[in-house]
């Protein structure tokens, strides 16, 4: 269903989404799409050497989602899926949050298509979009997709991620976009296909969601996407980090739906569950061992021994002590 399918009734503004990995695009896609007729929320994250071109992102809702995701202890290097766990957020902590994601989409400008960036929403997305309904909101999504060796090269240069946790990264961020907005209008997009033929790509966006994006400023668009935003080229073989088929699974079905050739969510769905079950058995392990390790920094080696030869002497050096 497109959003702006309605069936006559008065047209609700609509809240675009961009959903994706750090590092896939979605900066880019965001200014184009504002380029194109969408209306950008006051108050952005502007450029830095990072990102030179500006991020788009609203500061307010960087502040607020990191602030929820703290609060239930996790961050955006969080490779774990402890926040879908069951519980992991109650009907109160729900609706505390829903409540303060209301109070920032009411300060949206009022506009027919308002586009929101944050790629922390990810990972939030069923509270966002649960509180755009509430303000009046149709939604709809666009899913950037990036090969994972260039996401994970991005990423190294940029925030020192280890190829393991940009791996894990990469899975996950991608594999929550493509889950939770089945059951909105969206489309996936891929960032090479973006900077080959913007205009090809904005057909695809328009159509898929049934959005007008003919208010175009393409001199602006085509000063914006030069050659030089696509910084981390790479044509290798996907790694498989966890010795698995996870990654290049998971990028040949979104590269795919990018391509407008289907969707295999059953294969997603297994490497989902796949990912799950792996995470949370060995976050248990990792947390379990650094609870034991944090404890034993305060067990000198010294006083090892002085036990031990004290249980000896007490057992007067006989039998098993002796």
């Amino acid at each position: 269903m497109n959003p702006a399918d309605n069936g006559g009734a008065a047209a609700r503004p609509v809240a675009l989404f961009v959903l994706g990995v750090p590092r896939s695009g979605t900066s880019a896609v965001t200014r184009v799409l504002s380029l194109c007729g969408a209306t950008l929320p006051a108050g952005l994250s502007g450029a830095d050497p990072r990102n030179p071109r500006g991020y788009w992102e609203p500061r307010a809702s960087l502040h607020l989602n990191n602030t929820i995701l703290r609060r239930h202890g996790s961050a955006v290097f969080d490779p774990s899926l402890r926040l879908q766990e069951d519980g992991r957020f109650d009907d109160e902590q729900k609706a505390f949050c829903i409540n303060k994601i209301g109070q920032f989409l009411a300060t949206l400008p009022a506009a027919p298509l308002v586009l929101i960036k944050d790629l922390q929403i990810t990972l939030l997305s069923g509270l966002w979009f649960e509180a755009a309904r509430q303000a009046g909101f149709d939604i709809a999504v666009v899913n950037m997709v990036r090969p994972p060796q260039e996401v994970i090269a991005s990423g190294s240069a940029d925030f020192l991620t280890s190829p393991e946790l940009g791996s894990a990264l990469w899975l996950k961020f991608n594999l929550l976009a493509e889950k939770d907005t089945r059951d909105l209008p969206r489309v996936f997009v891929e960032y090479a296909n973006l900077l080959e033929d913007w205009r090809r790509e904005i057909k695809r966006i328009s159509v898929a969601l049934g959005l007008d994006l003919d208010s175009r400023d393409e001199d602006a668009i085509d000063e914006f996407l030069t050659p030089d935003l696509h910084r981390q080229r790479s044509t290798d073989p996907v790694t498989e980090t966890f010795g698995t088929n996870w990654i290049s699974s998971v990028y040949g079905a979104l590269s795919a739906a990018a391509r407008d050739e289907g969707l295999d969510q059953s294969q997603l769905d297994r490497i989902y569950a796949e990912y799950r079950a792996g995470e949370q058995g060995f976050r248990a392990v990792f947390e379990n061992s650094v609870r034991l390790n944090k404890l034993n920094r305060f067990i000198r080696p010294s006083i090892l021994k002085f036990r031990y030869e004290a249980v000896a002497l007490a057992h007067r050096r006989r039998g098993t002590w002796a």
